[in-house]
């Protein structure tokens, strides 16, 4: 596929996250989104094929990355299963912030649990970053540098469960930490910063036997 293509795709999936994230999936029409980003319809169905081909692209094109970037982590012989968690809340930490209008979009369609197949493409592709993490803790247990009897479930229950609550729910989260989570400065200055520091101290004390 030629650049022109490749840049044409990424601006309708810019365009289609947006519309998404503000109308969420049942709301948002490829009619909309086609209209917003300047495109006939179809030149949207020959990318994407349908509403949910266009989707699940968007929620794909973020995560397959970072996908990339855990399977080479947890595959890092030279790295001791603690320093791979570290090395993954500070990756986790930039990435959860850094787009709010995704995170946004992924948690609406995440508390819908629609039961069809989109549901169902949407948990296999997040569960293949989970099984990264699961990786490093079934490591750590093996390798003796963590505890034997650690509750892995609830382990990514509070690494996806803290940014779920702070992102999501910004009227009770700002007022609880004294800033504007939507203001950029305070995401890069304070946000981010608080929440790898928060979530290695918990974690290292949870996971790491004591000595």
């Amino acid at each position: 596929m030629d650049k022109d293509k490749i840049d044409k795709k990424d601006y309708i999936l810019d365009v289609a996250e947006r519309v998404f994230a503000d109308k969420g999936f049942d709301g948002a029409s490829t009619r909309l989104i086609s209209g917003e980003a300047g495109v006939n319809m179809a030149m949207l169905n020959y990318y994407f094929g349908s509403k949910e081909g266009l989707f699940l692209a968007i929620i794909e094109r973020k995560i397959s990355h970072f996908q990339n970037i855990l399977q080479n982590l947890g595959s890092n012989e030279n790295m001791s299963p603690w320093d791979k968690m570290e090395t993954y809340i500070e990756l986790y930490g930039d990435k959860i912030v850094s787009n709010n209008c995704f995170q946004k979009l992924l948690y609406k369609e995440m508390v819908m649990d629609r039961g069809n197949e989109l549901s169902e493409k949407l948990r296999s592709m997040l569960l293949k970053n989970v099984a990264e993490v699961e990786r490093i803790l079934k490591e750590g247990i093996k390798t003796g540098d963590f505890n034997e009897h650690i509750d892995i479930p609830m382990v990514i229950a509070t690494l996806y469960g803290t940014k779920n609550y702070i992102i999501n729910t910004p009227l009770m989260s700002s007022s609880l930490l004294g800033y504007d989570i939507y203001n950029d400065e305070m995401i890069e200055k304070k946000l981010k910063p608080q929440i790898k520091s928060f979530m290695k101290n918990l974690l290292k004390c949870y996971l790491l036997k004591q000595q």
